[in-house]
């Protein structure tokens, strides 16, 4: 349901382990260049959809939203209700990642709050430890909502350790978002044992990176992101729910 890494040894990796679908969202990528590049690695065996992770509030209050089915661009570091607002106006489907993992996720109060602007709790990553993925489940359960499950892969070892498996056919891009907006019967599955747990500890490491090294970089070195609100790419859409 969700992976940040997307060339032709991904594609390999998910088709040798029976994934059909990847949803493919990498961080500070405008929509245009994520769709492209899922066109690219789709073919009659995996479908690759397009998708963004959006950054609401800010760094230090940053709350995680996915949304599919997209049609037009929104920028990272706006406020939640505006996000919310603007992927209801496309008809997108909206999920809950990493529910109160560290600084950079919506909290159960959050997510029974916007309940009616959201469709699927995050039940199972596997980047996460036990203690946050059972949180997920009880955030779901205490919502009422359905969940879903994703290898949130940064690192091409990760791919197909979690997937969520639907009581019906997902062939198109269309199809995931009826699917996610209608609420329609899944089960979370997960790989197991020592390999798969290795595999989670090191993806949890290398967020220590992405919230170090990478962190700097991006706000020191790389200049003004391409998904920031002010980015000339957005001619000015998003002044009002900025949050710089």
């Amino acid at each position: 349901m969700h992976v940040k890494i997307l060339d032709e040894r991904v594609v390999s990796r998910a088709k040798a382990r029976g994934i059909d679908v990847l949803v493919y969202a990498p961080h500070f990528v405008r929509l245009p260049d994520i769709r492209a590049r899922a066109e690219r690695f789709s073919d009659d065996e995996l479908l690759v959809v397009p998708a963004r992770e959006v950054f609401t509030g800010g760094w230090n209050d940053r709350k995680h939203l996915l949304a599919l089915g997209l049609s037009d661009p929104v920028p990272d570091f706006i406020t939640l209700d505006g996000a919310l607002d603007e992927f209801e106006r496309q008809g997108a489907a909206v999920l809950v990642p990493h529910p109160e993992l560290l600084t950079v996720s919506l909290t159960v109060d959050d997510v029974v709050e916007h309940r009616e602007a959201l469709h699927a709790v995050e039940t199972y990553n596997a980047k996460a430890f036990a203690r946050h993925n059972r949180r997920g489940r009880e955030i779901a359960r205490e919502a009422d909502m359905p969940g879903f499950g994703s290898s949130y892969a940064h690192l091409r070892g990760t791919i197909g350790e979690a997937w969520t498996e639907f009581d019906r056919d997902i062939d198109s891009e269309a199809a995931l978002v009826e699917a996610l907006r209608e609420g329609a019967g899944r089960r979370v599955k997960r790989r197991s044992g020592l390999s798969h747990t290795l595999r989670g500890t090191v993806e949890f490491a290398h967020l220590g990176y992405e919230n170090s090294w990478g962190k700097i970089d991006r706000l020191l070195l790389s200049g003004m992101e391409p998904t920031h609100p002010n980015h000339i790419a957005y001619d000015g859409q998003f002044d009002d729910v900025s949050v710089y």
